[in-house]
């Protein structure tokens, strides 16, 4: 079994089509046809069912594909080991957020102590930074729930409590506390479905004992609070977010029942290799954090 026809098969595989992957491959059709004829015989069974130049992966053959997916993948991790090892480059990272309004102050004072690592962060849903800590494309999530996997590190940075906000002349404006119920019929400014945050205030409303009727989906705080200062619906915020509402005008209520909070956690996959950039990051997110949690007691 040769390195080649792995990656031949692994092509293959993806595409479900000889011609298709030996012009990806830029070898001859016959040729690519020939070596996985080859695997196949080496391994004793067929990976794929045939029918003219479109493949199938079959049972066999899903089973190799998830065992040599694992191989490239520690392969990839060992480079990147050596690469750190011998000082090949100053670090990067890779991060995936669900929760955006954190990343200005975070990610500025981090390249602050540490100005030569390069950071790449994207904007993800839960279900989305599960998928790619599991592929080893990131090496880190934030996010407001927990992403479980039997390779994956969950640790929690922090919980805040969750308020509800309501427009200027609101029926409950004067109002310091409610319960969830007592707004089952208004209309709810929200996150975009999805996201940690969204899931989980539905799930607030759903122990409360209603579905929350959106009329708006967002990912910005601010625009959020716009909306509700002018009237059209109210909306969850979690304490963190607080400060950055520019909106004096809004009225913040406590939730008495349920209890609503949310808890910030790091998320890593213990199959990838972690560098001494991360290191210095996952050590410096856990800092931040239990900073903002002191400064808010």
């Amino acid at each position: 079994m040769e390195f080649l026809q792995l990656q031949y098969f692994q092509t293959v595989a993806r595409l479900e089509h000889i011609t298709k992957a030996a012009e990806e491959l830029q070898i001859a059709q016959p040729s690519l046809s020939k070596t996985i004829a080859r695997l196949e015989a080496d391994l004793g069974v067929p990976l794929f069912d045939r029918r003219g130049r479109q493949v199938r992966l079959n049972a066999y053959g899903k089973a190799f594909l998830a065992r040599v997916e694992k191989a490239f993948m520690e392969l990839n991790e060992g480079k990147r080991e050596l690469q750190d090892l011998a000082g090949l480059h100053r670090g990067s990272i890779t991060l995936a957020v669900s929760i955006p309004r954190i990343l200005p102050e975070l990610l500025g004072s981090f390249l602050t102590r540490y100005p030569h690592v390069h950071l790449r962060q994207f904007i993800e849903s839960t279900s989305s930074m599960k998928r790619l800590l599991d592929q080893g494309d990131i090496d880190f999530c934030i996010s407001s729930i927990p992403i479980q996997g039997p390779d994956v590190e969950w640790k929690p940075l922090m919980t805040e409590e969750v308020f509800l906000l309501v427009p200027p002349g609101h029926r409950l404006a004067k109002r310091e506390s409610i319960d969830l119920i007592e707004v089952k019929d208004e209309s709810f400014i929200s996150m975009n479905a999805g996201f940690g945050f969204r899931d989980l205030t539905d799930d607030f409303c759903r122990e409360a004992g209603f579905v929350p009727t959106i009329s708006f989906e967002g990912d910005e705080p601010d625009i959020i609070g716009k909306l509700v200062e002018q009237g059209l619906g109210v909306a969850f915020t979690p304490a963190l977010s607080l400060s950055r509402i520019s909106r004096p005008t809004l009225k913040r209520l406590r939730i008495r029942k349920p209890v609503c909070q949310r808890t910030i956690g790091l998320g890593w996959s213990n199959r990838r290799y972690l560098s001494q950039a991360a290191h210095h990051f996952q050590k410096f997110v856990a800092d931040y954090f239990k900073k903002i949690s002191t400064e808010r007691l």
